[in-house]
């Protein structure tokens, strides 16, 4: 058996807030970090997460496997599988059932990093290092939640000069020229990260392994006919009409509740369909999956030679004008998007095009309860605005931000919508705005553009009131349409 995961005893680290996110352990000092329990030594963390960086043992560490009843015995109800945990016990304590079908509660974010420090199986290894059941971890790789790199990355930088060194020794090139593995070359190459695909997949020692112990879970995958999503199937392509609160592809950490995934069992196909284009998660419509690698990129290309043409319906709380919208936004790959209504040198440009703007009722109670929709205290719930988009330019959360901008953010919205009331009750907030001020000082602006970020929400956990309606390609050779939205 391996040590716990933290020798407080023998490894005096500092764990503090760091950029790392939890857990790097290494042959390369193990010596001063023997585990009581083992000959397998550890070395302490690059760097600890909030969620372990006060605790010396895993918590797994009051909890037995039950091989007999396939379950998780734990002395103690706090266990850190909460994704995993059921309302369902043996003798009076939790018990683990597994990662499918989804689970009725999500445990918080945990990311652990590891250097493995004996070759072995990787299942092995990380359900010993972590004190995690092996079915457990193995259903982890089932979800694509598993990662390795031939060596481990570099540390950010944040890092303690502790972590700095420790990272030295692990990639000293008196270790790395050891390794046949990564003869030929570069450490960039060798540091580059790949999932694991099978339980049994043998890892030597020195490769880096980050383990996502709570994946992004998406419960409404259970909860949808599809088959009856289908819109259409040919021999290169599906066309799906993909349900709100569902991942085109999947996630970093979960690939197995995907659109993909559950379009490809629906239709009985042995082969997985392929993701050619991304809608959000919280959004429905038309997505085209690919039913051959060539045809993917077949359909990258029209997209880059833009061939495709998406018509989106976004229900709006407020009126928008008829006519193309322009703004700017921000290239920073994090939500929120920023947008700015004059140019701003770097940013990307956003255009979209309404097409027609009408008044419908407001969703009633029972739709929004049913679709978890947010009214986040728009001040006016009885008429909204059905719009229908063409979007011109495809940039990531482009609708939701231009409506957002022009005061008529998309209903149930909650990241996009708090921003937009904050706007209207003080105009001058957004720095990008119609209102904005003008600012001298840099640290001014870097200091208003936080404040303007904190004005927003987060992602809905479920749906929002935008479908992507329509999509064609080759002058209209190839159109499909969504059924109707889950507003009407």
């Amino acid at each position: 058996m391996l040590s716990h995961h933290l020798q407080s005893a023998d490894c005096k680290m500092a764990f503090g807030a760091l950029s790392f996110s939890s857990i790097i352990t290494s042959s390369s000092i193990a010596s001063s970090c023997r585990s009581t329990r083992g000959s397998i030594g550890f070395v302490c963390a690059l760097a600890a997460s909030h969620f372990l960086k006060n605790r010396s043992k895993s918590s797994f560490a009051n909890c037995t496997w039950d091989y007999s009843n396939a379950a998780l015995v734990c002395r103690a109800s706090g266990t850190d599988v909460g994704a995993a945990i059921s309302s369902s016990a043996i003798n009076g304590y939790p018990k683990y059932n597994r990662l499918l079908p989804c689970p009725l509660q999500n445990g918080p974010p945990r990311v652990e990093h590891l250097v493995v420090s004996e070759g072995g199986p990787v299942l092995e290894y990380i359900s010993n290092a972590l004190d995690l059941p092996h079915l457990f971890v193995s259903d982890l790789i089932h979800f694509g939640a598993v990662y390795y790199a031939l060596v481990c990355p570099e540390p950010p930088p944040s890092a303690t000069p502790e972590q700095v060194k420790l990272f030295k020794e692990v990639t000293a090139p008196s270790v790395l020229k050891k390794r046949q593995s990564i003869k030929g070359k570069t450490v960039r190459e060798a540091q580059k990260t790949f999932r694991i695909a099978h339980p049994n997949e043998f890892v030597e020692a020195g490769t880096y392994l980050r383990v996502h112990i709570h994946p992004k879970r998406f419960p409404r995958c259970y909860e949808i006919d599809w088959r009856s999503r289908i819109i259409a199937v040919t021999e290169s392509y599906v066309v799906l009409d993909k349900p709100a609160g569902t991942s085109v592809g999947g996630t970093t950490d979960n690939i197995e509740e995907s659109c993909v995934t559950f379009a490809s069992r629906a239709l009985g196909f042995t082969t997985p369909l392929k993701t050619t284009h991304q809608i959000d998660n919280c959004t429905e419509g038309c997505v085209v999956l690919a039913r051959t690698k060539e045809y993917c990129s077949v359909f990258h290309g029209k997209i880059r030679e833009k061939k495709v043409k998406k018509l989106y319906r976004a229900l709006a709380a407020a009126p928008v004008s008829v006519g193309i919208i322009t703004h700017y936004m921000r290239p920073v790959n994090i939500a929120p998007r920023l947008i700015s209504e004059d140019y701003v040198k770097g940013w990307y440009v956003c255009q979209l095009e309404v097409l027609d703007c009408k008044a419908v009722p407001w969703p009633n109670a029972i739709i929004k309860e049913n679709y978890s929709v947010d009214d986040c205290g728009w001040p006016s719930k009885d008429v909204a605005y059905e719009c229908k988009i063409n979007l011109l330019t495809g940039r990531t959360h482009q609708v939701r931000a231009q409506l957002a901008a022009c005061g008529a953010p998309i209903v149930g919205d909650s990241m996009y919508m708090p921003a937009a009331i904050a706007e209207k009750a003080n105009p001058g907030i957004n720095p990008f705005g119609k209102y904005k001020k003008d600012y001298t000082i840099d640290n001014d602006r870097v200091k208003a553009v936080e404040e303007w970020i904190a004005q927003h929400g987060k992602e809905p956990s479920i749906a929002i009131a935008l479908q992507a309606c329509q999509i064609s390609w080759d002058d209209g050779e190839h159109y499909y349409e969504a059924k109707s939205p889950w507003w009407r």
